[in-house]
């Protein structure tokens, strides 16, 4: 196929399923898949981004910063260059409405965003975080995302690539607390991570411990972790790692090009001293992993390792190596008493969380996954693209795919009648930047019905 009529097929196909909202909250010794009822900022004070500075008047960093309810419009497209910081979200009810900018949308490069805050919504935001010429090994080691002690978090429609930790990732402190309710509740939990893109993790690059391509790192004692629809490529390990006592759900995602490993979990003894062990528990229905020139001959699409048991239910999954050959679905790495042990039916999945087969995926997440499928930047489009090729590698350096993008600014006024101040949702069927030939009107019936909001 022409690669015009291609570019014009995933314009076309590009949805923007949104899980707004979702049912049940962990509790100690109780499995749940997890999701949340938040709805950020909604309801808030618009704040308008005017300036593409990292910080002052008018910045993204001031719009985050800001107290109470609020949702983040902007009227500026283009790259926030944080010069090798990371923003840090504290403040909680916050919609970050990244499908507002003009074309070419929002760039953050040279940083990261650690989210610290409870009830946020994150949508249609690109960080290339990037090694930006630093030594090997001399400390520059940002996450693209990753959320930090939070809870009640969606992260939607995003694009994370060449982390120098994760690309996206749940974090928090293990054993922050008396008992394991605590430690849960003291953690990341109730966390959305849905139509995202997390590729290049950059692999010997600035990390002083080495070679650190990695994916999503799910902390230990993480709960409602929900996978829906991701798209991880070209990063050696982590697509994801869950640590020890994880309860998470993996549905319908894409995992190419995995190196060393896919999709892992590993209690380590060595960081769990005194402290009774805890079962991860796990639910992958509908995923894809796809071996890629950087994968490992023989790979499993999961690895247990480290100490811990991780029960886990797996329905539907499809492992394959670069020619289409059959991998194993399980394996291990290390010799210890660690078990995996087989559920009879998964944990309970959110209530919007539709379920595709494992054949359609692909072509879904390939049309829909990263921020504004519509108005893809080039990196997006060349990693996408690859993927449906066969094609890309692990990388030690953006450099060697291009670079930081550096696009021309542009501003356009936020005209808050032209939006559903909601959901976020333009009245007219069509975001900035967004070609008649994608409006809403023209989706499959399928994605219209995932459109109109989760399933009660």
């Amino acid at each position: 196929m022409p690669r015009k009529i291609l570019i014009a097929a995933l314009v076309l196909l590009a949805g923007n399923a949104v899980p707004a909202v979702a049912a049940g909250t962990p509790a100690n010794d109780v499995p749940l898949a997890g999701g949340t009822t938040t709805h950020g900022g909604a309801g808030g004070r618009i704040i308008r981004v005017t300036t593409l500075a990292a910080d002052g008047p008018g910045s993204f960093k001031a719009a985050i910063d800001a107290r109470g309810p609020r949702v983040v419009v902007f009227e500026v497209g283009g790259v926030i260059d944080m010069g090798r910081t990371t923003l840090s979200i504290t403040e909680p009810y916050l919609t970050v409405a990244g499908q507002t900018a003009p074309s070419p949308g929002i760039t953050i490069i040279r940083g990261g965003i650690d989210l610290k805050a409870h009830d946020v919504i994150l949508k249609h935001i690109r960080v290339r975080t990037g090694r930006d010429g630093q030594p090997a090994l001399s400390g520059w080691e940002a996450d693209s995302l990753s959320t930090v002690a939070a809870h009640d978090v969606i992260i939607d429609h995003c694009s994370f690539t060449w982390g120098v930790d994760e690309n996206m990732s749940a974090s928090g402190p293990r054993f922050n607390g008396a008992n394991l309710a605590e430690w849960r509740k003291n953690t990341s939990h109730n966390i959305i991570f849905s139509n995202n893109l997390a590729a290049e993790g950059l692999a010997n690059a600035s990390h002083p411990k080495g070679e650190h391509s990695k994916g999503s790192l799910i902390h230990d004692n993480a709960t409602g972790i929900v996978f829906w629809r991701n798209v991880w490529a070209h990063n050696v390990e982590r697509s994801p790692l869950l640590k020890g006592g994880v309860q998470a759900a993996m549905v319908n995602n894409l995992i190419y090009d995995p190196g060393t490993r896919a999709v892992h979990y590993n209690l380590m003894n060595l960081e769990w001293v005194g402290q009774p062990y805890v079962t991860g528990r796990l639910t992958a229905i509908g995923n894809v992993m796809r071996g890629g020139p950087s994968t490992d001959a023989g790979l499993p699409f999961l690895m247990l390792g480290g100490d811990g048991d991780l029960a886990w239910f797996a329905k539907d999954n499809i492992a394959v190596d670069k020619h289409g050959n059959a991998l194993p679905m399980v394996g291990r790495y290390g010799e210890t008493r660690a078990k995996l042990v087989d559920l009879p039916q998964p944990d309970p999945l959110p209530a919007w969380a539709q379920v595709l087969p494992a054949r359609d995926v692909e072509t879904h997440v390939l049309a829909n996954a990263g921020a504004r499928p519509w108005d893809r930047d080039m990196h997006d489009t060349r990693v996408l693209f690859f993927i449906a090729e066969g094609r890309g590698e692990i990388i030690d350096d953006e450099a060697v795919v291009g670079g930081y993008p550096r696009p021309t600014p542009t501003h356009a006024a936020f005209v808050e009648s032209e939006w559903d101040l909601t959901t976020m949702e333009p009245k007219s069927g069509r975001y900035p930047g967004q070609g008649p030939q994608a409006s809403i009107e023209n989706l499959s019936a399928r994605d219209q019905a995932m459109r109109e909001g989760p399933r009660r």
